[in-house]
């Protein structure tokens, strides 16, 4: 009994569970059935709306179709209806071009069958002409030429004589008026440069040391300046004789800084001359920009500076020629302008005409033909260089501004006092001289002085030996008598020095 109890108890209780869970889980279905039920009924009803919003877009949709599709139709009848209106006007003028062009061609066969009835009468008529006066329609015409000629030649010939003798009166009139302007406006003295110049010495007793022990010193400045020192002609004083200015000019400034110093030897001199020709090189810029100031020229490169400066220490048959190139720019300036030219190009080309003289003694070709070269070379104008390359007539006139710079060429050279042709032929004689002997190998200097009667060659020691030093003198010797023109005779003077240096420390 006590063991039945808790298996029905067990029993019942499964039971009781079974039927619990039985009723929630009948109750549970309902409701799943019952939300099932109403989502259908949702989704009928929503299908409905929907059908009846597609069916309502589908009219409207239709609606707007036809009532595009009447005015697409519209549109197209408009442009058929203007389109059969255009074919009517071209089928019109297609008509009328037609009528007109048989019109035309009409004319023109009329006009030819004149033009032939013409022909005919005109050919009649000059047979008939032959026929009275014996002479062909050829002949006829040229007799009547050669009368005309005849009748008007006399005439012809006296009015273009008077023609050019009126322009020749009123150019020569305008040219001189331009060129008396051009003077008067720029009225400056001209001086001739001379070949010597003077070093004032504040004691007599300078001039020995300046000689030297048996000469030495003397002898280390001629060969260091290549130019002369003249001890005894003036008192109180040193003339320096070169045919070339830049070396006088050196010279003296060797000589200044020397005498300052005090210490007159070989070994000073060497220095002395050193720095006198690097402070000469300084001022020849100096000198080449303050020309380029004056005239109011800015944008000229440094190295075209450096040899307009060195023109100052050149002269042309005995005239200074940076004076003369800042008197023709000057010139040129003002003619240009009463003509009516550039007077900036004009100017520049005269300022830069002789450029090449700064050179022409250390490279070969004329001086037109280096400065030419060397303007380009520093990147001046090109119209610059066509300005300046015919005041010789070496080369064609490029523009009109190269005639005015060869007009002031040969005004500033005619001026009273400006040239010496004399002293031109004897200074391009003693340059021959020094060009001559440095053509030979082994010539290190070679010097024309005592006015052209000496010259004075140091030769390499190196290269040059004793018995070959005498040589070279004959040879040279020889090769002026061959090739120069002189009075009197040359002496050619062959130094070969060897300086043997050692220090002791």
């Amino acid at each position: 009994m006590n063991v039945l109890a808790p298996l029905v108890a067990a029993v019942l209780g499964i039971a009781a569970g079974y039927s619990a869970r039985r009723f929630f889980a009948a109750k549970r279905a309902g409701e799943i059935e019952a939300k099932a039920q109403k989502a259908v009924a949702e989704a009928e009803v929503k299908a409905k709306e929907i059908i009846v919003e597609a069916k309502d877009k589908a009219a409207s949709l239709l609606v707007d179709l036809k009532n595009e599709e009447k005015d697409r139709r519209k549109e197209f009848e408009g442009v058929e209806a203007r389109l059969s209106h255009k074919e009517e006007s071209l089928d019109k003028r297609a008509e009328e071009l037609a009528q007109g062009e048989n019109k035309v061609r009409a004319r023109e066969d009329k006009l030819k069958e004149e033009e032939a009835a013409a022909e005919k009468k005109r050919a009649e008529a000059e047979k008939q002409m032959e026929k009275i006066s014996g002479l062909t329609v050829a002949e006829a015409r040229e007799k009547i030429m050669e009368h005309a000629k005849e009748d008007r030649a006399q005439d012809l010939a006296q009015t273009l004589q008077k023609i050019d003798r009126e322009n020749h009166e009123e150019a020569e009139k305008k040219a001189a008026e331009v060129v008396a302007t051009a003077l008067q406006r720029y009225a400056r003295a001209s001086v001739a440069e001379i070949t010597t110049s003077l070093f004032p010495l504040r004691d007599e007793e300078l001039k020995g040391k300046i000689i030297g022990r048996e000469g030495r010193n003397i002898r280390a400045l001629e060969r260091a300046t290549g130019v002369e020192f003249i001890i005894d002609e003036a008192p109180e004083a040193i003339i320096i004789s070169s045919f070339d200015p830049y070396r006088r000019e050196a010279a003296r400034m060797a000589l200044d800084k020397l005498v300052r110093d005090g210490r007159i030897q070989p070994a000073k001199i060497e220095e002395k001359v050193e720095e006198a020709k690097e402070e000469l090189a300084k001022r020849t810029q100096e000198i080449g920009d303050q020309a380029a100031q004056d005239l109011g020229i800015f944008d000229l490169p440094k190295e075209i500076l450096q040899m307009v400066g060195r023109l100052h220490f050149r002269t042309s048959y005995g005239q200074n020629v940076l004076t003369h190139s800042v008197e023709m720019a000057y010139l040129s300036e003002m003619m240009a302008r009463e003509l009516g030219l550039n007077s900036e190009l004009a100017k520049r080309g005269a300022f830069l005409h002789d450029i090449g003289k700064a050179i022409d003694h250390e490279v070969e070709g004329t001086h037109v033909d280096l400065g030419m070269k060397l303007l380009r070379k520093y990147g001046i104008d090109e119209k610059v260089v066509e300005a300046m390359q015919s005041h010789h007539e070496d080369y064609p006139y490029a523009r009109p501004e190269a005639y005015v710079v060869t007009a002031a060429d040969v005004l500033s050279a005619a001026r009273p006092g400006a040239r010496r042709g004399t002293l031109e032929t004897y200074i391009k004689r003693l340059g021959d001289l020094e060009k001559i002997a440095m053509e030979f190998p082994g010539v290190k200097q070679a010097y024309a002085i005592s006015a052209g009667r000496e010259l004075r060659i140091f030769v390499t020691p190196e290269k040059v030996d004793d018995f070959r030093a005498l040589e070279l003198a004959r040879e040279i010797a020889n090769r002026i008598q061959t090739e120069l023109k002189y009075p009197g005779e040359i002496k050619v003077n062959v130094i070969r020095e060897i300086r043997a240096v050692e220090y002791a420390r």
